[in-house]
């Protein structure tokens, strides 16, 4: 399934854009599977989400905890505790 990824403070410097689609395995992706697959994308990806160590996600807008599903989502962001303009 794509999911459409946006990308917040620290994360969008490090990884070079503020969005992306990506493909993401299973019929019922969790955001650790984002995650995971954010992360295989490349060696500037896996860094940026080592790198930061507290990252929050939201799903649709809404905050979301690793577990939760984005089946029919229609974006899944990702950024540390404290953004910035």
């Amino acid at each position: 399934m794509q999911v459409k990824v946006k990308y917040f403070a620290l994360l969008r410097e490090a990884v070079g854009c503020d969005e992306e689609i990506v493909e993401v395995a299973g019929d019922a992706p969790l955001v650790s599977d984002v995650r995971a697959a954010c992360c295989a994308l490349d060696a500037r990806h896996a860094e940026a989400f080592s790198r930061v160590r507290r990252i929050r996600a939201a799903v649709d807008g809404v905050m979301a905890p690793e577990s939760a599903p984005v089946a029919g989502a229609a974006e899944v962001a990702f950024f540390p505790p404290v953004t910035g303009g």
